[in-house]
C-alpha cells in the first residue's frame, strides 16, 4: 500500500474484463471469488443478492458486449489488484484490460480500509461519499470532532469513563459490544474530555481532586466563550483551506477560484479575520488589509454568480444576493462556534449541583449513604445527558459548519461485486438436484 493510501483514496483503474464467449462465466465466477471489481451495470442489470449466484453469473455473461466469439464486460478495479485479478482470469482466456478513465465520468470512490484512520471514517460515512477526485477529510473530522466534544463535555472523571466504554466496545461484547463501530471516536472524544477537564479542574465536578490548569468555567465564562470562537475560527479556515484545495481538483483554476467554499470564501474570511483584528487592536493597516481582501472575495463569488446565472439584470441581482449573504454568513457561523462554551458551561454547572448537593448530604448530621447515591447517580445521569447532547452539536458543527465548505458534490462509493465461488457452486448443485 502506498503511503497516499493509507492516509487517503485507492487509486483507481477502469478495465475492460474480455473473455471468450463461452468462458466469460468462469471468468465472472473467479471475478466474483476476488471481490475486487465494480462492474457497470448491463441490461436488465437487477440485483438479485448471493444467495442466487448462478442468477447473477448468467445475468452479467449474458448481458456481457459480443463481438464474434469475444464478449466483454466494463468496471473498476483498485489499480493494486490489477495483477492479482488478471492472474486469476488469464488461465481461463480472460484479460484485464487496463483502459483510460473516460472524459466526464468519475471514478467510484474507495477510501483506504487499513490505513490509520479508518476507524474514524463512521464520521464520512454517515455524511456521504468524498468524491474522487477530492481530499480524505477523515483526519481532520476526527480531530475536530474531538476538540469539540471534549470542550464542551470537559471533565477528567466522566472523560475517563467515556475512554472505557470506548475500548469495551471494541471488544465487541455484550450490549456496550453492539457500538463497536464507533469506538474509536468514543477514545477519541474521551480522551479530548479528559485533557479539557484537567484544564478545567473538573473531576467528576469540581471536587478539587484536580487544579484548574487553564481556567474554572463558571469564574471565567467570558474567557471560555472568546477561546470557543476561537477554535470555531481555525476550524473554519482549514475547512475553508481543504475546500479549495477539493474544489481545484474537482474543476480545475476557474472552479477553485470562483467557488463561495473554495478561494474567494477563503479570501473573504481570511479578510474578515484580519478586519477584525486591526478593529479591535486599533492597526490601521490591517484593518485596510482585511477591507481589501473581504472585497476582493466578495468580487470574485460576484463574478462567478453572475456567469452562473447567464448574465444580465436578473443574474446580477442575484449574484449580488448571494455575495453578500455568504459574507453575512460567515459571521454566524464563527458565532455557531459560542455552543462550544456555552455547553462547556452547562456541564460544569451539573457538575457544580451534583457535587454540592453531595457535599450538603455528606455534612454534619446529614447521611453518607444518600451522598454516595447522589455523587454516584448524579454523575451517572450528568454523563448520560451530556454525551448525547455534546455528541450531537458536536455533530452539527461539524456537520453544518464544516463539512458544508469541504463538500461539493457527493462521490459514488465503490461497491466491490462478491459472490464466494462456494456460493456458487452451491446453488449450481441446487440447480441440479431440483432439476
Amino acid at each position: 500500500m502506498s503511503s497516499r493510501e493509507r492516509i487517503g483514496r485507492v487509486a483507481m483503474s477502469r478495465i475492460a474484463l474480455v473473455a471468450p464467449r463461452e468462458t466469460m462465466r468462469a471468468v465472472l465466477s473467479e471475478v466474483a471469488d476476488a471481490g475486487t471489481v465494480d462492474l457497470d451495470p448491463v441490461p436488465d442489470a437487477a440485483a438479485t443478492g448471493a444467495g442466487e449466484a448462478n442468477d447473477e453469473l448468467d445475468h452479467y455473461s449474458g448481458g456481457a458486449l459480443a463481438h464474434g466469439r469475444v464478449s466483454a464486460l466494463l468496471g473498476w478495479t483498485p489499480a493494486a489488484a490489477l495483477p492479482e485479478l488478471r492472474a486469476r482470469v488469464e488461465p481461463l482466456g480472460g484479460v484485464a484490460v487496463d483502459l483510460p478513465a473516460p472524459l466526464g465520468v468519475e471514478p467510484p470512490t474507495l477510501l483506504a480500509p487499513r490505513s490509520r484512520v479508518a476507524p474514524f471514517r463512521l464520521l464520512i460515512d454517515t455524511y456521504g461519499t468524498v468524491r474522487y477526485a477530492d481530499v480524505d477529510p477523515t483526519p481532520f473530522a476526527a480531530f475536530a470532532f474531538a476538540v469539540m466534544f471534549g470542550m464542551m463535555f470537559g471533565d477528567a472523571g466522566r472523560g475517563l469513563l467515556l475512554i472505557g466504554l470506548g475500548l469495551w466496545a471494541r471488544t465487541g461484547r455484550g450490549l456496550i459490544g453492539r457500538m463497536r463501530p464507533g469506538w474509536a471516536l468514543a477514545v477519541a472524544a474521551g480522551v479530548s474530555a479528559t485533557l479539557f477537564g484537567v484544564a478545567y479542574g473538573e473531576f467528576f465536578g469540581p471536587t478539587h481532586v484536580l487544579p484548574a490548569v487553564w481556567l474554572r468555567p463558571l469564574d471565567e465564562p467570558v474567557r471560555l466563550l472568546v477561546a470557543g470562537l476561537a477554535v470555531g475560527a481555525a476550524l473554519l479556515a482549514v475547512s475553508y483551506v481543504i475546500g479549495s484545495v477539493n474544489r481545484w481538483r474537482e474543476g480545475g483554476m476557474r472552479v477553485a477560484v470562483y467557488e463561495p467554499s473554495g478561494l474567494a470564501g477563503l479570501c473573504s474570511y481570511a479578510g474578515l479575520g484580519l478586519l477584525v483584528i486591526g478593529l479591535y487592536e486599533g492597526v490601521e493597516a490591517i484593518t485596510v488589509a482585511g477591507g481589501v481582501l473581504v472585497g476582493v472575495g466578495v468580487v470574485l463569488v460576484f463574478v462567478g454568480r453572475y456567469t452562473a446565472a447567464g448574465g444580465h439584470g436578473a443574474g446580477a441581482a442575484q449574484a449580488t444576493v448571494e455575495s453578500v449573504d455568504g459574507v453575512v454568513r460567515m459571521g454566524s457561523n464563527v458565532v455557531s462556534f459560542a455552543r462550544l462554551a456555552a455547553f462547556g458551561l452547562t456541564a460544569a454547572a451539573i457538575g457544580a449541583v451534583v457535587w454540592d448537593g453531595t457535599t450538603a448530604l455528606w455534612g454534619p448530621g446529614g447521611a453518607a449513604l444518600a451522598a454516595i447515591a447522589l455523587f454516584v447517580v448524579g454523575n451517572l445521569a450528568a454523563f448520560a445527558l451530556e454525551a448525547l447532547v455534546v455528541g450531537v452539536q458536536a455533530l452539527r458543527l461539524e456537520y453544518y459548519e464544516l463539512f458544508s465548505r469541504i463538500f461539493g458534490e457527493q462521490g459514488r462509493p465503490f461497491h466491490a461485486w462478491y459472490i464466494p465461488r462456494a456460493a456458487a457452486i452451491e446453488t449450481e448443485e441446487d440447480s441440479c438436484i431440483s432439476g
